[in-house]
């Protein structure tokens, strides 16, 4: 079973920027797709972004396109979502999740294998 763990949340003043981090436990890591989802009160988990396994193809949803850069290093078994431009609507819990098909951008949650348990973002107006 795969662990993965979310920090680096926060609270921040729109426009500002935050950098999350999630780490994945195993030894297969390189191999997954990897993905971003949030889920503010009261609606339902959304897609954010998500990256393959090499050559690390990356898609992200219409409204964060352009603000935030999904990335990865799989010699530290993480993936990393740089938030910047950050506004009110932005605020959510994020949750990493990973999929064993590491070649499919996979933008449903249905998708993906493993999640973690979530990093709060709250970005004031």
């Amino acid at each position: 079973q795969v662990q993965l763990v979310e920090s680096g949340g926060g609270l921040v003043q729109a426009g500002n920027s935050l950098r999350l981090f999630c780490v994945a436990s195993g030894r297969t890591f390189s191999s997954y797709a990897m993905g971003w989802f949030r889920q503010a009160p009261g609606k339902e988990r959304e897609f954010v972004a998500a990256i393959t396994r090499r050559p690390m193809h990356t898609d992200y949803a219409d409204s964060v396109k352009g603000r935030f850069t999904i990335s990865r290093d799989n010699a530290k078994n993480t993936v990393y979502l740089q938030m910047n431009s950050l506004k009110p609507e932005d605020t959510a819990v994020y949750y990493c999740a990973a999929s064993k098909d590491g070649l499919q951008i996979g933008v449903y949650s249905y998708k993906y294998d493993y999640w973690g348990q979530g990093t709060q973002v709250t970005v004031s107006s």
